[in-house]
């Protein structure tokens, strides 16, 4: 009946770090735009790390909690899991476009916060001094970002100011001269431009008065009440699941734990694919698996040191596999198409017969 009862809390440990992930991003997205914090900062740091949120609190909670084995367990088990199975199955529903950056920037960036994890785990802990290398490398990740998505913006807007400019500078003879369709086609652009600011002021009202900045401090708040307490649910239960069943720490953070905190990535890369947004569904795989590393790694090790077990260089060399099968299509197809998404969904299928077989 015990071990009946920890299952039963080990899934609502899932459901809250899941639901309490989204109020948490967006209460604290609404918040930061009612203080008028830019965009690209809230879509850098908030919605980015929202995701991984399940991961940073039950890992964070693990080393605590003297079971440091889950930290290392649950980050390696989310990332292998993020894509062999959530990209596997988006990439099975459609194929996904891979633009530029995700190719040469931000998987070579994985790559080098696994290696680098793989490099300090060789002594069997992840201490102090490690930590802060993790945190590092990860604020000048974030302020690469930040950099080109504000070179990004300039471009636009000078793009932008560069045409209005260009159109002024029309002689008049010129514009009598328009055909018929373009002066149709300016008309169709002028009226969806005038309906699109319509909209955007009706949504930009509409929020107002539905929700003020304390609902959503309240949500914000919520969301991380949940993440806290559905955390340290789930590191007990899955300890006491570990123990009861005869299985290692380990194998539950690889597997249960790892499957459970990537539920908010599973959902959002898989309605992504559905909707055909293939950049979300790709970035938010690439973008969580550096900061299950650098970030939740970075800040578990400065609390306590994190134990790097022999058999974790084994699951690391598997993440790096994993990545290496995401890379290949990326860089040589430009694109994650079904073939490969039957790839991993098999490679994982293999990877799981091997941590049952071998714990």
């Amino acid at each position: 009946m015990e071990v009946l009862n920890n299952i039963a809390l080990l899934a609502i440990s899932f459901f809250m770090l899941a639901k309490g992930a989204d109020f948490f991003v967006d209460g604290a997205s609404e918040v930061a735009t009612k203080l008028k914090i830019p965009q690209i900062i809230i879509g850098l740091t908030i919605v980015a790390m929202g995701t991984s949120a399940p991961e940073a609190a039950v890992s964070i909670s693990a080393a605590i909690e003297g079971n440091a084995s889950i930290t290392i367990g649950n980050i390696l088990g989310s990332n292998i899991l993020n894509i062999l199975i959530i990209l596997g199955i988006s990439s099975a529903i459609t194929r996904l476009a891979v633009g530029k950056d995700t190719s040469y920037v931000d998987i070579p960036v994985m790559f080098v916060a696994t290696i680098v994890l793989l490099v300090l785990g060789l002594d069997g802990t992840i201490g102090l001094v490690d930590g802060i290398i993790f945190l590092i490398i990860f604020v000048l990740y974030l302020a690469y970002l930040f950099i080109i998505a504000r070179k990004r913006i300039n471009k636009r807007e000078l793009a932008a100011s560069l045409e209005g400019a260009a159109v002024q500078s029309v002689p008049t003879e010129n514009i009598v001269k328009t055909t018929v369709t373009s002066a149709e086609a300016l008309t169709d652009e002028i009226n969806e431009t005038q309906s699109t600011i319509a909209e955007d002021k009706l949504s930009d009202e509409q929020p107002e008065k539905r929700k003020t900045i304390w609902m959503s401090l309240g949500y914000t708040v919520l969301g991380l009440l949940m993440i806290v307490f559905g955390s340290n649910f789930a590191v007990d239960s899955a300890t006491y699941l570990a123990e009861k069943m005869g299985v290692t720490d380990r194998f539950i953070g690889l597997t249960v734990v790892a499957l459970g905190t990537s539920l908010p990535e599973l959902f959002t890369s898989v309605t992504a694919a559905i909707k055909k947004n293939a950049d979300i569904a790709i970035g938010n795989i690439v973008g969580s698996n550096i900061f299950n590393i650098l970030f939740i790694v970075g800040i578990s090790s400065l609390i306590i040191p994190v134990p790097f077990e022999k058999k974790f260089l084994i699951d690391t060399g598997i993440a790096l596999a994993a990545g290496v099968v995401l890379w290949i299509p990326c860089l040589v197809k430009k694109c994650i198409g079904r073939a490969t998404g039957i790839i991993m969904l098999a490679a994982y299928c293999a990877y799981f017969v091997y941590l049952i077989f071998v714990q």
